[in-house]
């Protein structure tokens, strides 16, 4: 199965674990994992990053156009299910509108459509005033992990070479 990454996974990687002036393997690891059809995100996602307008910004911009992907047909025909689905759990009316205006939102319905496994440091919580990705997808029966559970199932390895 392939993955598709939340924002904090790449904002927190650049902030915390994986800069990208001293760990460029992650980074790479992303890249050629995306050219393997197996490592995606979303326009929406990449609008979070440019926001920032920093290095990760700039590492969001030169990436080939399929990194962070459109909505299709298949997609936007999910948004009514995600947005029923949230809207019949007894959140908050705020915490409801809140969430279908940001990109967790378009995340889960690409996840739905294409049956992708989302990638987030998010965890569950039960909040009525706020909605968590992994409470999401798990009432809609999405695979849902953490960024190192994903790179332990890829095998990733980030092995010290020689300093240049």
């Amino acid at each position: 199965m392939d993955y598709l990454l939340d924002a904090n996974v790449f904002i927190q990687a650049k902030n915390l674990h994986y800069g990208l002036d001293f760990c460029p393997a992650f980074w790479d690891w992303l890249i050629r994992s995306n050219e393997a059809g197996r490592v995606f995100s979303i326009e929406k996602v990449e609008d979070e990053i440019n926001a920032g307008d920093d290095e990760l910004s700039v590492w969001a911009k030169d990436r080939a156009p399929g990194f962070f992907q459109k909505p299709d047909a298949a997609v936007v025909s999910q948004f009514a299910n995600v947005s029923a689905w949230v809207s019949d759990q007894g959140y908050e009316p705020a915490a409801v509108n809140t969430f279908l205006q940001v990109a967790d939102y378009y995340l889960i319905a690409h996840a739905l459509a294409l049956d992708l496994i989302v990638v987030t440091h998010e965890i569950p919580a039960n909040s009525a005033k706020k909605i968590k990705i992994p409470n999401v997808c798990i009432g809609l029966g999405i695979k849902c992990l953490s960024p190192y559970e994903m790179l332990r199932r890829e095998k990733a390895r980030f092995v010290l070479g020689v300093a240049a």
